[in-house]
Formats: structure tokens, C-alpha cells, sequence
């Protein structure tokens, strides 16, 4: 677990002075809230009224306060010289879902198991992963040169001078436990995931975790919902199982499912509920109710890729699709590759408890597990603080390059791209105005951009057919706070320069 001074800084708890309710009747309730849903485990050590209090911005007499409550009703107890713990025996309430409601009991979730397809369905691997972006202005890319890689050293070391027989000669399919075990600690307390250690399991990746998936669940023929615009590195590991891809379309609150043709009965919905990739919003809870009862009905799995819920700006976000499922249907993928270095090469997916079993045995039959060299590391810098610390730092740097960014596109590319802000994320998007749609379109846009050494994908390639939306992806987290005003200026002048590339250009078809 976490150190608890370190975690309080990514602690979901939010005070506003400005409801009519007492700040410290909002922590107390706050804190409850977490208690009860389980995300601040029993038996876990919480940090100190003082950190408690500099995080949420509130006086400590206010937290004192919350605190006193919360040991009055038996939430909390001080231990004499080692601090507050949450109780082991808590009042006699029924743990909440992520929704508010009581959470349905494993026997009530066992009834309705959406079952599994037979391993002979499973097909050989047809992936193809695309060449990573290179150049100014790349989106997706956290900044490799603010990690500290003399830590990260000094924790390889660590566990490589001497390793362990079983280290050195190979682990469970599943995965180094103690890393998998901070990763459920971590997603419970932070992303509101109902899950144990043993529901996680190392992948090298999100596309390496669906490809798992769809071999496992799917069988060809089975239609699949998708995002309609949406990472096309999803459609792969889909498209090889055979499934029949439906595309849905996104509006401010997600995906919209009710535009689904008549009589589709999706086998298996591919969801980014938290940030979607790449226009951004966060789907509403409404309609992340609305998708689950739909999935229920359609005896139909859940994939929810959180491929960088980390980088959250402004506003709260909502816990996870999965806290809100009773019925065991939903995987949950992340990722560290954007949240660390790209080259690490380490995700998860958190599986309902009832398929655990078979995914194992199906990363047994068709793969091994990624390269334990790196787990026992990042283990370490997940249960010792340093991961939290990171976060923190790391989100005042990019939110200050996103603001740069913005500033830099309002002075630069006016009446070429409209770039909006966003809450979280590593890139912006640049919507092209009807003056440059009338000029170029973006995959034209996006070729002069590349002759400046600019690396910003069209907008126009995440549709499936035709697109919606035209523009360019404008990659920010990566980049030198000074280099910003200069990649955007010289983006203007790409895109306002006579002569270069043929003006429009054929949209290619859409990427499988």
C-alpha cells in the first residue's frame, strides 16, 4: 500500500466552500464515502491531519473536526505514536458501489455471467503496431527526461543484485504479485475499481490486454461496439478475432448507444469513458448507466480502456465504468506506458473475479507474461510513494504546457484551427476552421505540417468512414516549455505557406 503521507495528495476527496455545508462535515463525508466503498481499506493508515489539511486546501482545525467525527462512529481509531488507521470493524453499514447504492453481493453477481467462448475460437495474432510519432508537437507522449530514472536505477538495482530463484527463473502467468497488488491498491483508492490482487493481471500493454480479450470472448461473427471517432489501435485485435465492428457515434457525454442500428446485439462494447480518445470529453454518468444495463441486457462484455486517466487538470473526474458494475461484466485496462516512459512497456487488465481462471489459462496456451525485469521496479515505485509523488509533480508541468499550448494557438492560428482547452490528457485538438476546410483538408494539413518536422496527426483518421470533424492532434507534454510558441508559429506558417503538398488530397480508408 501506498505510503499514506504520499497518497494524500491523490486522495478523490473535494471540498467546495461555496455548497452551504461545513468544510468539515464535507470531509467527514467525503472520507465516509471512501470508507464505506472500500477504497481506503480497513485497517489502512491515513495521512496526518497536517497533510490532510495543506492538500485540501482547509484549515487542520477543519480536518481535527472531520476526524473526530469519523472516530466518534467508529470509522477511525488512533494508535498511540503511529498515527490514525480506518477501523478494522466498521459500523454496520453495507459497503457502497461507486453509484451510491449497495453493492450486490457475489452470489447475486454469479447469476448473470456472461459466458466465455470455447479457446478453440481463439485466432492467431495479426497485430501490426504502427511507428511511433517523431518530432515536435507528437501527442500522446508523456516527457521521458522529467522521470527519475537515478531512483528507477537505484530500484532495478535493488532487486537484480541478488534476485530470488524464482525472480530469476520466472513467475506466475498472471504477473509479479507485489506489483499486482499495487496496482489494486492503487486503482481502488484512486480510480474507484472494486477489485482484488488477484483480478490484475501484466500485460505489455492495452492492445496486448484486448487482443487477450477478444481471443478469450470473442467468437468470429460476434458484433462489437465501438467509438465512432476512436483509437484505430483497437480495431486490430478485433478485427483478427472476427468480430463484426459496429461504430457508434460520440457526442459531449460519450458514446451514444442509442444510435445503434435496429437489432444489433453486441457481444462486446470497447469503451473510453474517462477521457476519450482523441476529442477528450468524459462520458456522463447517465450514459455509463445507460451502457451497462445495456450490456446486461445483451448478455454482452465490457472493455474500458483508462489509458491516461492520471493526467486530470481541472475538475473531478468520475471513478470508473467498472466501480459501477454489479453483474461481473466489464475488464478494465490501464496502462504505465503513458504515464512513465513509453518503453516500459508494462499495463494491466483487471478481470471479473468468475474468468480469472480462463484468462490465465488462455496467457498460458498463447503467451508468456512481459519481462519481469522491470515489475519488481515498478512495484516498488507504486507501494513507496514515489509514483504519487511523480503524479503530482507532473501535473503542474503539463497543465502549464497545455496552457502554453492553448496561448501559443490563440496568438498563432487563429482563423486556421479553433484548439479548445481540455481537462486532462497529453495532446489538444485543433479543429480546422471553415476557412483552412475550404483551403485543405487535414490529411494535407497534416503532410505540410510533417515537411516542417511537425508531427501532427489528422483529425479525419480516427473516424471509421467519413469523419465528422477535421483538424490536427497538437502533442504538448513532451515538449520544452521555451520550443512550444516556436513548433506553434511555425505550424502557422506551414499551414498559411503558398505552394507545398496538392491542396486536397483522397481520405484514406479507415485503419483496422
Amino acid at each position: 500500500m501506498p505510503r499514506a503521507e504520499s497518497m494524500a495528495a491523490l486522495l478523490p476527496v473535494e471540498v467546495d466552500a461555496t455548497r452551504g455545508e461545513a468544510l468539515h462535515r464535507q470531509v467527514y463525508r467525503e472520507l465516509a464515502r471512501l470508507i464505506l466503498a472500500g477504497r481506503i481499506a480497513a485497517g489502512s493508515r491515513l495521512p496526518s491531519s497536517r497533510e490532510l489539511a495543506r492538500e485540501l486546501g482547509v484549515a487542520r482545525n477543519t480536518v481535527l473536526a472531520a476526524l473526530d467525527q469519523l472516530t466518534s462512529e467508529g470509522y477511525i481509531e488512533g494508535r498511540r505514536g503511529s498515527g490514525t488507521y480506518v477501523a478494522t470493524d466498521l459500523p454496520d453499514a453495507p459497503p457502497l458501489a461507486a453509484d451510491g447504492r449497495p453493492a450486490r453481493s457475489a452470489a447475486a453477481r454469479a447469476m448473470h455471467r456472461p459466458p466465455v467462448a470455447s479457446h478453440t475460437n481463439m485466432l492467431a495474432d495479426g497485430r501490426h503496431a504502427p511507428a511511433r510519432l517523431t518530432g515536435l508537437l507528437a501527442p500522446g507522449m508523456a516527457d521521458p527526461g522529467e522521470f527519475p530514472f537515478e531512483l528507477w536505477a537505484r530500484l532495478l538495482a535493488r532487486t537484480w543484485r541478488r534476485p530470488s530463484q524464482a525472480l530469476a527463473t520466472g513467475g506466475a502467468s498472471a504477473g509479479y504479485l507485489p506489483l499486482r497488488q499495487a496496482i489494486a491498491d492503487y486503482l481502488r483508492l484512486l480510480r474507484g475499481v472494486r477489485c482484488e490482487a488477484e483480478q490484475v493481471i501484466i500485460v505489455s500493454g492495452t492492445r496486448h490486454g484486448l487482443d487477450l480479450t477478444a481471443r478469450l470472448l470473442l467468437t468470429a461473427g460476434d458484433t462489437v461496439w465501438l467509438e465512432d471517432p476512436g483509437y484505430p489501435g483497437l480495431r486490430g485485435p478485433l478485427a483478427v478475432a472476427g468480430a463484426k465492428l459496429v461504430p457508434l457515434p460520440v457526442d459531449d457525454e460519450g458514446i451514444d448507444i442509442s444510435m445503434a442500428p435496429p437489432g444489433s446485439r453486441p457481444r462486446f462494447i470497447a469503451v473510453s469513458p474517462s477521457h476519450h480518445y482523441p476529442l477528450g470529453m468524459t462520458m456522463s454518468l447517465p450514459r455509463r448507466l445507460q451502457l451497462l444495463e445495456r450490456a446486461r441486457q445483451s448478455d454482452a462484455w465490457v472493455f474500458e480502456d483508462d489509458y491516461d486517466s492520471e493526467w486530470r487538470y481541472r475538475g473531478r473526474p468520475l471513478a470508473a465504468l467498472q466501480g459501477l458494475d454489479s453483474d461481473g461484466r466489464v475488464i478494465y485496462a490501464g496502462s504505465f506506458s503513458k504515464v512513465l516512459f513509453a518503453s516500459l512497456r508494462i499495463g494491466y487488465l483487471v478481470v471479473p473475479p468468475q474468468v480469472v481462471d480462463a484468462f490465465l489459462s488462455a496467457r498460458a496456451t498463447l503467451d508468456d507474461q512481459p519481462s519481469l525485469i522491470a515489475q519488481p521496479a515498478l512495484a516498488a515505485f507504486l507501494a513507496e510513494g514515489h509514483f504519487a509523488a511523480y503524479l503530482r509533480r507532473q501535473r503542474r508541468i503539463y497543465r502549464a504546457r497545455q496552457d502554453l499550448t492553448l496561448a501559443a494557438s490563440s496568438k498563432h492560428l487563429g482563423g486556421l484551427l479553433d484548439v479548445p482547452p481540455d481537462s486532462g490528457g497529453l495532446h489538444l485538438v485543433g479543429f480546422s476552421t471553415p476557412e483552412l476546410v475550404r483551403r485543405m483538408d487535414d490529411f494535407t494539413a497534416s503532410r505540410r505540417a510533417a515537411a516542417a518536422g511537425l508531427s501532427v496527426p489528422p483529425l479525419s483518421k480516427y473516424w471509421f468512414g467519413r469523419p465528422g470533424r477535421q483538424g490536427l492532434m497538437l502533442g504538448y507534454a513532451a515538449m520544452a516549455e521555451a520550443s512550444i510558441e516556436p513548433a506553434i508559429q511555425r505550424l502557422a506558417e506551414a499551414l498559411t505557406r503558398r505552394g507545398g503538398p496538392q491542396a486536397r488530397s483522397a481520405t484514406p480508408p479507415p485503419v483496422f
